[in-house]
């Protein structure tokens, strides 16, 4: 149940990101979309501790907000991952892994309800 949410939550977070942020836009295919959303999940499952774990000083002198830096990265591999989903630039990826994990944020409540 928690790996459906997760993915539900990433890929409700990607609609959100492509209609706010103008460079983000996964073709308007729920094929893409749902693939977006689950490759996304894969990375943050396998990559992003390894990732953190590596940048765990600026992390930490930063008070989480590399958090946001690292989120980006995995957002922008995932796009290199997957055809349809473009992302622009350092500042749309940026935006876009905020929003898609303030959507993941708002959603944790009802994923906690299992």
């Amino acid at each position: 149940m928690r790996v459906a949410m997760v993915w539900l939550g990433n890929c409700l977070g990607l609609v959100v990101a492509a209609a706010i942020v103008p460079a983000i836009s996964y073709g308007n295919d729920l094929g893409t979309l749902l693939l977006a959303g689950a490759i996304l999940a894969l990375v943050n499952f396998a990559l992003r501790p390894i990732v953190v774990l590596m940048t765990l000083p600026a992390v930490i002198l930063s008070l989480g907000a590399a958090l946001l830096l690292v989120n980006a990265l995995m957002l922008w591999i995932t796009s290199g991952l997957v055809d349809g989903l473009q992302v622009g630039g350092f500042f749309s990826t940026l935006a876009g892994a905020a929003l898609v994990s303030l959507v993941n944020l708002a959603l944790r409540p009802w994923a906690a309800l299992e």
